[in-house]
C-alpha cells in the first residue's frame, strides 16, 4: 500500500501541483466509486490514511433502537461494537472494504482522478499567467486554428488571434515568436493565454528591453503610434538633462534601434523627442520631413504645417502614413501644405483685401496667421477680426468678404482650366516648364487637403 503514497509524491512532483491536490482527488474518485456501487443515498466519506498509504471508506449511518432503513441506520447493538460509548441519534461510520470494487468502479476512479487533476493543472497555469498580462513571452509556433496562431509557451499553450498578427508576417510549425501576453481568460477548457505582436505596448516593451535607460525610468516613452508591420513612431524624454533620450534608444551606431526594428521584422520606427511645445512637438513627429511654418489654432487643436514644396511627399509619406502617425503620436490635427500653396493663397487673399486701399500683401499675411487659409474662409470670416486689422473699418470689412466670395468663384474656374490644361499637356506627352508650376497648384486644390485628425482608437484616416 506505500506504493499508493510513493505513486501521490511522484504526481505532486512531475505535475508541479500540491499533495493535498492529488490526495483530495482520491478520496472525491473513492468516494464517487463507492457511492454507485452502494447507492447515491449512502453517506459515504474517503479518507487517506497517510501511515498505511490507503484510501480509506466510510458509510455513517445513524444509531436507532429499532431499523425501519437497514442503508441508513445501525441498531444501537451493533453500534456497540464500533463504539461503545454510542448512544441513540449518534452517526456511527462504518468501514467499507474496498477490495471487492470491480474494474468499472475502479475505472470511474481513475476518470475522476484525471479529471481533477487537469483541472488542478489548469488552476496552476492561471495563477502562473494571470500575473504575467505586460510581459513578453518567448514560445514556438505548434498550429493554425481558424487563422489564430497556437503557440507552445512551455507548461501552457497561448493563441496569437489574427487581429493581433502583423500584416505580411508568416510562420510555419516550429518557428520561434516572441509576443506580448495581451490578456489572460479562464476558459472552462483552461487558462487562454492571448498574445500580441501588433500592440502599441509590445513595441515599448521591447525598447525597454533594450534600452536601459527605459527599464530603470530614466527616459520614459512619453507616446506611440504604429501602423503595424509598417512604420511606427515614439516620442521620449528624459529625466536626467545629460542623458540625451534620442540617443539612448538609438543606441551606438543604431544598435539598439535595430535590435527593435529587427524583431519586428523592418518595421520602420522614427525616434522624436517629446517636447511641451505643440508646435516644436508636431515639427519632430513630422520627421524627417523639414518644416517651414507652422499656424495653431488652439480652441480646435488643428495645426496648420506648412513645408518647402521638395519635402511635401516626404511629409505626407505613403498614402499619408506619416501624417497619419503624427496627428496619433501628437493627438493634433494636423493640415500639411506646401509652400507654393501657400504662396497661391496668400496672392488670392490680398486681390481680395486690396478693395481696401492702402491693404494689401502684408495684411493677407496677417490674415494667413489668423488662420485664414482660403477665400472661402475670408468670405466667412467675423467683421470684427477684419476691422482689428489697420486701416479696415466695419464698410471695408464686409466689401473684403464680399469680394473674397467673387474672387472664389474665379478661383475655381481658373483651377478647372489649368486642371484640363495640365491633363490635356500630359495626354500629349510633355508639359511646358511655365506650366507646371500652375498644374501643381492644381493638382493640390483638386485634392482634398492633407488634414489628419488623431484616433482614440489607434489609427487614422485621412479626412
Amino acid at each position: 500500500m506505500l506504493g499508493l503514497k510513493r505513486e501521490i509524491d511522484q504526481i505532486a512532483k512531475d505535475k508541479g501541483m500540491s499533495r493535498e491536490v492529488i490526495v483530495e482527488a482520491l478520496e472525491e474518485a473513492m468516494r464517487q466509486a463507492a457511492r454507485r456501487k452502494f447507492g447515491q443515498e449512502r453517506e459515504i466519506e474517503a479518507r487517506f490514511n497517510d501511515e498505511l498509504g490507503e484510501i480509506e471508506l466510510f458509510e455513517f449511518r445513524t444509531v436507532v433502537e429499532e431499523i425501519t432503513d437497514d442503508k441508513t441506520q445501525i441498531a444501537i447493538e451493533r453500534a456497540h461494537e464500533y463504539d461503545p460509548e454510542a448512544e441513540v441519534g449518534d452517526e456511527i461510520g462504518v468501514k467499507i472494504e474496498t477490495e471487492d470494487f470491480g474494474r468499472i468502479l475502479a475505472q470511474t476512479a481513475k476518470q475522476v482522478i484525471i479529471q481533477r487533476v487537469r483541472d488542478a493543472e489548469r488552476d496552476i497555469v492561471y495563477d502562473e499567467y494571470k500575473d504575467r498580462r505586460g510581459e513578453v513571452v518567448n514560445g514556438i509556433v505548434r498550429r493554425f486554428e481558424k487563422g489564430a496562431i497556437v503557440v507552445d509557451l512551455g507548461r501552457a499553450e497561448a493563441v496569437l488571434p489574427p487581429k493581433e498578427q502583423v500584416p505580411r508576417e508568416t510562420y510555419r510549425p516550429g518557428d520561434r515568436v516572441r509576443a506580448y501576453v495581451l490578456d489572460v481568460n479562464k476558459a472552462t477548457k483552461g487558462p487562454q493565454i492571448v498574445l500580441s505582436r501588433a500592440s502599441m505596448e509590445f513595441l515599448k516593451k521591447l525598447f525597454a528591453q533594450e534600452v536601459p535607460e527605459i527599464y530603470e525610468g530614466i527616459v520614459s516613452i512619453v507616446a506611440a503610434a504604429r501602423e503595424p508591420g509598417g512604420r511606427a513612431k515614439i516620442a521620449v524624454a528624459s529625466r536626467d538633462s545629460d542623458v540625451d533620450p534620442v540617443g539612448a534608444c538609438v543606441g551606438m551606431k543604431g544598435s539598439r534601434v535595430q535590435a527593435v526594428v529587427q524583431e519586428l521584422r523592418g518595421e520602420r520606427i522614427d525616434i522624436v523627442p517629446w517636447n511641451p511645445d505643440p508646435a516644436r512637438y508636431v515639427c519632430s513627429s513630422l520627421s524627417p520631413a523639414q518644416v517651414s511654418k507652422v499656424i495653431i489654432d488652439e480652441e480646435t487643436k488643428a495645426m496648420d504645417v506648412i513645408v518647402p514644396d521638395d519635402q511635401l511627399s516626404l511629409a505626407i509619406g505613403r498614402r499619408g502614413q506619416n501624417v497619419r502617425l503624427a496627428a496619433q503620436l501628437t493627438g493634433w490635427h494636423i493640415d500639411i501644405k506646401s509652400e507654393s500653396k501657400m504662396r497661391e493663397v496668400a496672392r488670392w487673399l490680398a486681390e481680395a483685401v486690396s478693395v481696401v486701399e492702402t491693404c494689401g500683401e502684408p495684411e493677407a499675411e496677417i490674415l494667413l496667421q489668423q488662420g485664414i487659409l482660403s477665400l472661402g474662409d475670408l468670405a466667412e470670416c467675423p467683421v470684427e477680426l477684419l476691422c482689428s486689422l489697420p486701416g479696415i473699418d466695419e464698410a471695408g470689412a464686409l466689401a473684403i468678404r464680399a469680394r473674397a466670395a467673387e474672387l472664389a468663384v474665379k478661383q475655381r474656374e481658373e483651377e478647372r482650366r489649368l486642371a484640363a490644361e495640365a491633363v490635356a499637356a500630359q495626354a500629349q506627352g510633355e508639359v511646358a516648364p511655365a506650366a507646371l508650376p500652375a498644374a501643381e497648384a492644381v493638382a493640390q486644390a483638386a485634392e482634398p487637403p492633407t488634414a489628419v485628425e488623431p484616433k482614440e482608437s489607434g489609427t487614422t484616416q485621412t479626412d
